[in-house]
């Protein structure tokens, strides 16, 4: 009878915290004056978003800088500036290289790409995805020459050379001091590949270079958003780079600015979420300063950029010249096709998450949700993984029911002794270990689950909002099953929760309630000093609800089918499994057997009665 009183109550109450919460979103929901302000505020958003995609990270050339080419005096005057370096002919073009899967512009002002497109991906928004365009990014040297002329390569001109080496392209280009004398870039790209080998050379230019003067690479890129949510993209967009011999680092994912000077580094990647432009060089970067800056405040829809990568980079001479063996990658950040280039360890710049964490996403989840996602639809591929996760986490799952089901039979006889020592806590808490001990009963053995799980739990947290696998793939109402579903579309924004409903966190929520009704509902007596577990029962599911909104659609699917499942196992174990007649017998057989206190459990014992004596002399 009390049992069901209590699941009474508790749906009384979740339905009284929801009419609360309801009436203060009513109650909270914007003024028209509030609305005016609210767009008035919005237009200033967008027009500061419109300036920040005009504005460029890489220094585009000046106007004073810029040449008429049908004006002789301005060319005449661009080599007077650039001296030695004149003798290259300008010519304000680009030349393409492509292949089946990313297609490049280079420019001959500077030598470098200035439009990277990966052609078998589009945005949020159906355009075509791009890593590099509209100047967003730069990569240039600037050094010192004899002459004391202080120059960079994005104001110098490059002749461009494009010729095969069998299926390969290969583009020379050459910043000239003569037909013998020059500084190169030279891009070689393969047949279906994201990966470009690229190098850096000079010849002749010992005595045009100063040898004493550090020669600098400056990198730049301004991180385009590709996803619906900017400030969700933006969390799992940051600068990765690999040093000392296989260790990888990170800069800050959310601080406004992060900066740090690093050793002996192999790659750098600028990673925006589900996309990545790594730089790869075959002999380490013997020093580097690397920077972090966040674009992000707000959620936005119409943001472009979140963040801006920097880094510069001290090159070394040998015999007075350039020679640096490098690669680019600009690609998605996805495992297989990152697992291609193992030589490389670019696998390493997708974030699987942090210690055991990440080995359990990079080599259970990853593989599995990637072998079941080539036979079936994503959304169907995470049902079937969720059921074998919880098929295979059910033994811990009985131990921590059956673990409730004892404390469930020693309910009554525990109330005793509370009310027995009701003044006398530590006496209370003796009584009860003595109890717990001879009926063969361990309170921790209900968390001991609970702690296996967690791993699994933060895995998979990590899991879903990076796994390239879910990036645009629909199931059921979702359109996107790595970013939130939407069944509804506020006029205002909630704080914490959005401007929009997604149905997967609600569903979630219900069935995480449930879950906890059976769990902790069955065992809701109130300690003194511990929390309200009521109170806890009815805030997870909100937090969840709350939290959710903006997160994958695949986490909330994953959590929904999860707790579903688990409802599920519970009731089998309890109806058919567990008979609790049973267990009350064996308890009061163990009661009778005498019983041997390991060493945890005599250390307890003595301190608890030190502590009672101490008690006692102190009374008196």
């Amino acid at each position: 009878m009390e049992e069901k009183k209590l699941d009474v109550n508790s749906i009384i109450g979740f339905v009284l915290i929801f009419g609360i919460l309801l009436f203060m979103f009513w109650q909270n929901q914007p003024t028209p004056e509030e609305l005016e302000a609210e767009k008035a505020k919005q237009e200033q958003i967008d027009a500061t978003a419109k300036a920040e995609e005009s504005s460029v990270v890489a220094e585009k050339p000046s106007e004073e800088k810029t040449i008429n080419f049908q004006d002789s005096t301005a060319v005449a005057n661009y080599k007077s500036t650039i001296g030695a370096f004149g003798f290259t002919k300008a010519s304000d073009e680009t030349t393409v290289l492509e292949n089946d899967v990313v297609e490049m512009k280079i420019s001959n002002k500077g030598g470098q790409i200035i439009e990277a497109r990966l052609k078998n991906f589009n945005t949020y928004d159906s355009v075509p995805v791009y890593l590099i365009k509209d100047g967003n990014a730069s990569f240039t040297l600037n050094f010192t020459t004899t002459d004391n002329r202080k120059l960079d390569t994005k104001d110098l001109f490059f002749e461009p050379s494009l010729t095969k080496s069998g299926e390969n392209q290969v583009l020379s280009m050459k910043a000239k001091v003569s037909e013998n004398q020059f500084l190169e870039y030279r891009y070689e790209m393969k047949p279906d590949e994201y990966l470009i080998d690229f190098s850096i050379k000079s010849q002749g230019l010992s005595s045009v270079i100063k040898n004493n003067e550090p020669i600098n690479l400056d990198w730049k890129l301004k991180a385009i958003r590709h996803s619906k949510s900017i400030k969700y993209s933006n969390r799992y967009s940051r600068l990765t780079y690999s040093h000392e011999d296989g260790k990888i680092s990170k800069l800050s994912d959310s601080s406004d600015k992060d900066e740090e000077t690093e050793e002996d580094i192999a790659w750098l990647s600028y990673r925006q979420h589900f996309f990545s432009s790594i730089l790869v060089s075959e002999t380490p970067f013997a020093k580097a300063d690397l920077s972090s800056e966040n674009l992000v405040e707000e959620e936005s829809h119409t943001q472009k950029y979140m963040k801006i990568y920097d880094s510069k980079i001290p090159l070394e001479l040998k015999g007075g010249e350039l020679s640096y063996n490098m690669n680019w990658y600009y690609g998605p950040t996805d495992v297989k096709v990152l697992a291609q280039y193992k030589a490389l360890n670019l696998e390493d710049s997708i974030p699987f998450g942090w210690g055991i964490f990440g080995l359990i996403n990079r080599y259970v989840f990853t593989p599995l949700f990637t072998f079941l996602s080539s036979m079936l639809p994503a959304g169907i591929a995470i049902i079937v993984m969720t059921i074998l996760v919880r098929l295979t986490m059910s033994p811990v799952t009985y131990k921590s029911y059956l673990s409730q089901a004892k404390m469930k039979v020693l309910k009554p006889e525990i109330a005793e002794i509370n009310e027995k020592y009701k003044d006398n806590a530590m006496k209370k808490q003796q009584e009860t270990m003595k109890l717990n001990n001879k009926a063969g009963v361990s309170p921790l053995s209900g968390c001991i689950p609970a702690l296996i799980q967690m791993p699994i739990f933060y895995a998979l947290f990590s899991f879903f909002p990076t796994s390239f696998a879910l990036r645009q793939k629909p199931f059921l109402w979702a359109d996107d099953l790595s970013s939130y579903d939407v069944v509804a579309q506020l006029p205002f924004t909630i704080p914490f929760y959005g401007d929009h409903v997604s149905l997967f966190p609600i569903l979630a929520s219900i069935a995480i309630f449930f879950y906890m009704m059976m769990t902790t509902g069955q065992n809701m007596t109130q300690q003194p000093g511990m929390p309200n577990m009521k109170f806890i029962m009815y805030l997870s599911p909100l937090m969840m609800l709350v939290f959710f909104n903006t997160y994958a659609s695949g986490l909330s699917l994953y959590y929904f089918v999860s707790n579903l499942i688990t409802i599920f196992i519970m009731l089998a174990i309890k109806n058919f499994i567990i008979d609790d007649e049973k267990i009350h017998a064996q308890i009061q057989e163990n009661k009778k057997k005498p019983k041997k206190e390991n060493k945890f459990q005599r250390k307890m014992r003595e301190m608890m009665e030190q502590a009672e004596e101490q008690k006692k002399t102190g009374r008196k």
